[in-house]
C-alpha cells in the first residue's frame, strides 16, 4: 500500500553530493524537525522533468519558503552524480537534489513507477508532499500521463 497522509516517511537513505563525492543523508537528515516539500520525477534530465517540474520548483521557491517552508528536496531514482550535474545545469541553488539511487525510498513508499518499457527500468512516480517533521501533511500524486497536482504552483496553493 502506498504512503498516504498522516503517515510517516520510512527510514531510507539518500546521496547527495558534498565535497565532490556521494554523502549519504538519512531520511531524519532531511526531513525531521523541518517543514520540507518533496518532490519526485521518474528522471533527471527527462524532457517533462527538465522542462517544466523542476524549472517550477526553482522559480517558486522564494514564495514556497514565504509560506514556512524550510527546504525543497527533488529526489529520483539516480545517482548522486546526476542529480548534482542536474542540479547545476538547472542552476537550482540550495535546494536538494537527493539521489534515491536503487529505488529504495520510492518502492518503501509504494510509489515505484515500472518503465522498463522505455528503457528506464524502476523509477518513481512523478509526486509532491509536504512533510512536517517526518509526516507526511500533503499527498498529491500524479495520474499517468499527467503533471497537474504535483507542480510547484499546486503545490504552493496548497500550503
Amino acid at each position: 500500500m502506498a504512503i498516504q497522509e498522516g503517515d510517516r516517511l520510512p527510514d531510507a537513505t539518500f546521496f547527495v553530493m558534498q565535497d565532490g563525492r556521494p554523502s549519504p543523508r538519512s531520511t531524519q537528515d532531511l526531513f525531521g524537525g523541518k517543514k520540507v516539500v518533496l518532490f519526485a520525477v521518474p528522471g533527471a534530465f527527462t524532457p517533462l522533468c527538465s522542462e517544466q517540474h523542476l524549472p517550477g520548483y526553482v522559480a517558486n521557491a522564494d514564495a514556497i519558503r514565504e509560506q514556512g517552508v524550510d527546504s525543497i528536496v527533488c529526489t529520483a531514482v539516480n545517482d548522486a552524480f546526476v542529480m548534482d550535474a542536474w542540479g547545476q545545469d538547472r542552476e537550482v541553488g540550495d535546494m536538494v537534489m537527493a539521489a534515491d539511487g536503487n529505488g529504495a525510498f520510492a518502492k518503501a513508499l509504494g510509489l515505484e513507477l515500472d518503465a522498463t518499457g522505455f528503457g528506464l527500468g524502476v523509477r518513481s512516480e512523478r509526486y509532491a508532499m509536504v512533510v512536517e517533521d517526518g509526516t507526511v501533511t500533503k499527498l498529491a500524486v500524479e495520474a499517468p500521463n499527467k503533471f497537474e497536482v504535483s507542480k510547484a504552483e499546486a503545490i504552493l496553493e496548497a500550503l
